[in-house]
């Protein structure tokens, strides 16, 4: 199976993230298929379609226990897709019904920093992080690596990944039912982190560095390596598994903590001690609803914000670097106090006109001449310099110093 990933679209993405400082992006890895930053999987979440062009593509907005149990037949055959930090909203009992799905033939694609200790005991594997302490984007930032494939058409061909690749890899596998597809170099030993493990008539797909599906790297010409990845799915329905929700009928973690409420109910004391709170809030709240008098709004002056207004405005040229446009406003703006000041015709700046504008102004004739003529020169540019742009600003100022 073959894919292609259409980038040329999502290049408007690239151009962002190297225009935009790092203090103002989003760095953070968060796997959030509606995100568009750096680390969230927008691209690859919107080219599934595209990449499994010949099975149905659906996007789950349910817990995938809940899917299963009232959408799939014991003899429909899906592959399952989940690319997350760690999946805990697939709890045991969804992971449960999940592999017994595998069992009969579905496949199931994972693609995790942190497997659960149920997938593992299962399944029969083990992993090692060696950079599980690291959380922080400028630490993470620092992990580069290199992934390969195993497969003979990819086999010793290098995939570099420039950062937010930690060593984590399969420390124990069962090797009759386990295929190593692939490898992360680990202080120069290849360790596993692309596995297939056979489970009854299916399979599952273990992946042990999803930041290689994020926008990023979607971006930066590793696109290919994903391709390869997807590649090993077999044609059937895909489920595609946002993590939106928990299961309504496994997730019963939270009904086992009893709640505030349960507890005051649970004695008739402390019961009796609440619904007189709550009637004694409500008697407050009724006698003291009366109208009473408003309170006399302060209003402040308005304030002079001219300068904060220039400065927010040079700001802006400042950022965009038109300095063109910098350049044609601090001329127009000269050539208007020329007029006002010292009522000056400014249609035509010939020798006439620097003469009169030398003796009216005070300055020499040689450093006027030069200011106009400079002046003509950068109006028949299209484009400046910020260095023209300074040397016209401060030939200005001296002008009207004198």
């Amino acid at each position: 199976m073959i894919f292609f990933i259409n980038i040329k679209k999502y290049l408007p993405f690239l151009v962002l993230f190297s225009l935009i400082s790092c203090n103002k992006t989003d760095w953070r890895e968060n796997f959030k298929e509606v995100n568009k930053s750096p680390f969230g999987t927008f691209i690859v979440f919107n080219e599934a379609e595209d990449l499994f062009s010949t099975n149905d593509v659906h996007y789950l907005k349910e817990n995938i226990y809940d899917y299963l149990f009232y959408h799939v037949e014991s003899d429909d055959y899906v592959n399952y897709i989940c690319i997350k930090s760690s999946a805990y909203k697939l709890d045991v009992e969804g992971l449960t019904y999940l592999l017994n799905q595998v069992k009969l033939g579905s496949t199931a694609f994972l693609s995790l920093n942190y497997f659960s200790e149920h997938l593992k005991d299962s399944l029969q594997f083990t992993t090692k992080n060696l950079d599980e302490d690291i959380y922080s984007p400028e630490e993470l930032k620092k992990l580069n690596g290199t992934l390969y494939l195993e497969n003979k058409d990819f086999k010793n061909q290098p995939f570099l990944y420039d950062r937010n690749i930690r060593k984590n890899y399969f420390d124990r596998i069962d090797k009759e039912n386990t295929v190593v597809l692939g490898t992360i170099d680990v202080d120069g030993i290849k360790q596993p982190n692309f596995i297939k493990i056979h489970h009854g008539d299916g399979a599952v797909f273990l992946h042990t560095n999803p930041v290689v599906f994020t926008n990023y790297n979607m971006l930066n010409g590793r696109e290919n390596y994903v391709e390869n990845l997807f590649s090993y799915i077999p044609s059937g329905d895909i489920l595609w598994d946002s993590q939106i929700k928990s299961s309504m009928f496994t997730n019963r973690d939270n009904d086992k903590k009893d709640s505030i409420f349960k507890f005051f109910l649970g004695h008739p004391s402390l019961t009796w001690f609440l619904f007189v709170s709550l009637f004694g809030l409500l008697l407050f709240m009724l006698f003291n609803a009366r109208r009473k008098q408003r309170a006399v709004p302060i209003i402040k002056p308005l304030q002079n914000s001219t300068v904060e207004f220039a400065h927010t405005i040079a700001n802006l040229y400042l950022k965009e670097a038109d300095h063109k446009n910098l350049v044609d406003k601090k001329i127009t703006y000269f050539l208007e106090k020329i007029r006002d000041k010292y009522l000056i015709d400014t249609n035509n700046l010939n020798s006439q006109f620097i003469e009169k504008l030398a003796l009216k102004s005070n300055n020499d004739l040689a450093s006027t001449k030069y200011l106009i003529n400079t002046i003509i020169a950068l109006n028949k540019k299209t484009e400046c310099t910020d260095v023209e742009l300074m040397v016209l600003n401060n030939m200005i100022e001296k002008f009207f110093k004198k």
